[in-house]
This record gives structure tokens, sequence and C-alpha cells, in this order.
């Protein structure tokens, strides 16, 4: 009798909120879940509530060297590197006419570079082994908002390195997809001003803000076998807000 080997997902910026929900959706289907953050405790802790077979690693997604490092531990580790979800992100809202070069160029980095140097250090191992799943978490604010110039031309410009992943990467079986999550309840969400949250709510029409693991059971799909035939696609997790 063979047993199916235990496929490993990487998920940056996953000690809470979104990339915890993720993190949860996937342990549930029996991935073995790498938990990547700046807060390496955190990033511990979210590991260890998922179980023993996870892991927590502290990691600057922006800092190429410490990317390509940790992602030649793992393969070493455990092997391959099936799936990574690039999740990690930060916003620094300011009117674009008032918006500084470091909160202009700290949000690019983040959320827009990183994800370019953790899919290139991860995509390596994928082409040799002939297979993987990147994952980008995108957001449904790549079309533009107010006070979002950084936030959102960041989130447009992974749009278009999925796309381009996904061309490059085909060959070798690996698949390449971006999730643009809505309004979803996160510790960010829930502390903003009640009359700016129910303005939120009111605009999307399955009234309600989205659960961390609806964007987890997106990510779920391109990752499993089902989605084997789909790449380079976008799929908006919010409740029809773009309607």
């Amino acid at each position: 009798m063979t047993t199916t080997p235990v496929r490993t997902a990487l998920i940056t910026g996953a000690a809470r909120g979104i990339g915890s929900g993720i993190a949860g959706v996937l342990a549930a289907r029996g991935y073995r879940v790498i938990v990547a953050d700046v807060d390496e405790a955190r990033a511990t802790a979210t590991a260890a509530a998922l179980g023993d077979d996870h892991a927590g690693i502290g990691l600057d997604v922006t800092d190429r060297v410490a990317v390509d490092g940790a992602i030649e531990e793992l393969v070493a580790r455990y092997g391959q590197l099936d799936v990574v979800v690039n999740n990690a992100g930060i916003n620094r809202d300011a009117m674009f006419h008032k918006m500084t070069d470091d909160q202009w160029s700290s949000v690019i980095d983040v959320d827009l570079s990183a994800v370019f140097y953790v899919s290139r250090a991860a995509g390596r191992h994928m082409r040799g082994a002939g297979q993987g799943r990147i994952i980008n978490i995108s957001s449904a604010s790549w079309e533009g908002n107010i006070g979002q110039a950084n936030y959102a031309a960041a989130k447009a410009g992974v749009l278009g390195l999925t796309f381009t992943l996904a061309r490059e990467l085909a060959r070798f079986n690996v698949t390449a997809n971006a999730i643009c999550p809505g309004f979803i309840e996160t510790d960010m969400t829930r502390g903003i001003p009640a009359d700016i949250y129910d303005a939120q709510i009111a605009k999307i029409p399955l009234g309600r803000a989205g659960d961390p693991a609806d964007v987890g059971h997106a990510v779920a799909y391109f990752a499993s076998e089902e989605a084997a035939y789909i790449t380079g696609q976008v799929l908006e997790v919010g409740g029809g807000y773009r309607i």
C-alpha cells in the first residue's frame, strides 16, 4: 500500500488575518503548512495552533537574501515546496499628492517586489520538480481606490506578474493564479469607525464581510489537483462587491 506524500505549503504574512485563515484551511485539508511572517513569535504560535506537523518561521519578504535562504532551507528539510501563497501585505494610505516616498516605496516593496522575490525563489525549485502552485493575493482595490495609490499600484502589479508567471511556468507544470479579496473581517477592518464599516457592508450584495477562511477555500481550490488545468486566472472573493 502506497501513501500520498504530504504536500508542503508556504504562506507569507500568515501569522494573523487572511494569512492565518488560509493556513487553517490548508492545514485542515492535509497540507503541511509553513507559516512565514516578519513576527517570528506570532508565526510560531499560529503554526503551533495548527498542530505538530506545521512550522512557523520569521521572514522579512523584502529581504531577497533571506527569502532565497528560507526557500532553500524548506526544500532541504521537506524535499519539495509544493504551494506558495504570497499573502504578505501592508497599507500606508494617503492622498497621492501628500503621499511620502517612504509610504510609496514601503508598500511597493512588501506588496509587489516581495511577491516577485518569493515566487522567483520558489519557482526555481518548482521548475526542477515539474510541478507546483503559486497563488498570489491581490485585492479588489487593484482598479484604484482613493488614498491608496501605492496599494492599488502594487496590487495591480501583482496581477500582471501572475499572468507572466503563468505563461513562463506552464511548460513546467507549475500554475500561477491570483485571488482578489474584498472586504474581509480582520483585526484591521474591525478597527475602522462604525460608520465606515457599515458603508462598506452596504456595498456588498451578500450583505456581510468575508471571513479569512473564505479566502482560504479559494486558495485551497487553486492548490488542488482539481485546478491542475487552471492558470493565469483571477478570482475575486468579495461577496459580489464589484458587481
